[in-house]
């Protein structure tokens, strides 16, 4: 703004101000003006003031009128701007009541804000702490419920492998009851053999009778041999047939413990996935609480600044 505002167009402006029934002050007078710094308005105004009680005594504006009409005159002019100034001054009242009023409105409004800005921050640092610990939780369950697949994995690899040692035992097994089944064979046909040599030798008693007896000591000797191999199969038998129920009881109990354990395993993992499933819910509820206490906090925020700025204005449009 300008500083050397002309000392004219200063009093031109405090008698508008006057003249609209309003009492010149710098700023209204400048706001008449557009312009002006308020160190010049305010000297100015002042001398301003000094000539307008001159101009009320009738010293400047009436030099040609009779003491008389210049006393009358004044006094109206002077009872005029006192009534005048009566009606700004009690103008001025109600607006500074209003203001007063519209103040504590705006404190009271600005402080419920306030309020509602931390009671939503506190509701936000809440739902976020939740929503750590419910991701803390569900990393804590993901983790048990991998320990969980890897022992029944190892618990089923177990099992695989006693499977295998079963199978290994059923196989010698067999190839012993086969053996078994070839002796018992071949000392059935030692048996036919031995009596058909004794019934022959019966036969030629009389002729071969020392020889006969040689033969039958040989034949007996073979199978008392092949009666040795036949107990000693069947004992290797016997051994094998309780080392294979052995394994097979130990595989049975060890079959019975994988599954009782993948059973269990499979309800701690159906149970973990529902405990997963129920805290992701969980960890999304809190997520939508804290996002919707977020915005609501947001749109507080937006209104508090809105009502400030609305009751900015209309406290320079009233000053104006």
């Amino acid at each position: 703004m300008a500083v050397g505002v002309p000392e004219i167009d200063v009093f031109a402006a405090a008698d508008a101000v006057l003249a609209r029934g309003e009492r010149p002050t710098v700023e209204r007078v400048r706001l008449e003006l557009g312009r002006g710094s308020p160190a010049r308005v305010g000297a100015l105004l002042d001398q301003w003031w000094e000539q307008l009680a001159q101009r009320l005594r009738g010293e400047t504006r009436l030099p040609a009128l009779p003491t008389e009409v210049a006393q009358s005159f004044v006094a109206i002019w002077q009872q005029a701007t006192t009534l005048a100034h009566g009606v700004v001054e009690q103008s001025l009242a109600g607006q500074r009541q209003l203001l007063a009023v519209e103040r504590e409105q705006l404190a009271a409004v600005e402080e419920q804000a306030r309020q509602d800005a931390a009671q939503a921050r506190q509701q936000t640092a809440a739902a976020l702490a939740g929503r750590q610990a419910a991701e803390t939780r569900l990393s804590d369950l993901e983790q048990l419920l991998s320990q969980r697949l890897a022992q029944i994995g190892d618990l089923q690899q177990q099992r695989g492998e006693l499977q295998q040692v079963c199978n290994a035992l059923q196989h010698q097994l067999r190839t012993l009851q086969a053996e078994l089944h070839e002796a018992q064979q071949q000392a059935e046909q030692a048996r036919v053999a031995q009596e058909t040599y004794v019934r022959g030798v019966e036969e030629r008693a009389h002729r071969e009778v020392d020889r006969a007896r040689e033969e039958s000591k040989s034949r007996q000797a073979e199978h008392r041999a092949l009666q040795r191999q036949l107990d000693e199969l069947q004992q290797r038998m016997e051994q094998v047939r309780s080392a294979l129920s052995e394994a097979q009881h130990q595989a049975a109990a060890q079959q019975a413990r994988a599954e009782l354990t993948a059973e269990q395993g499979e309800q701690q993992r159906q149970a973990l996935e529902d405990r997963l499933c129920a805290t992701q819910q969980a960890l999304d509820a809190v997520r939508h609480t804290a996002v919707a206490q977020q915005a609501r906090a947001d749109t507080l925020e937006q209104q508090l600044v809105q009502q400030q700025a609305s009751n900015l204005r209309k406290l320079r449009t009233k000053k104006g």
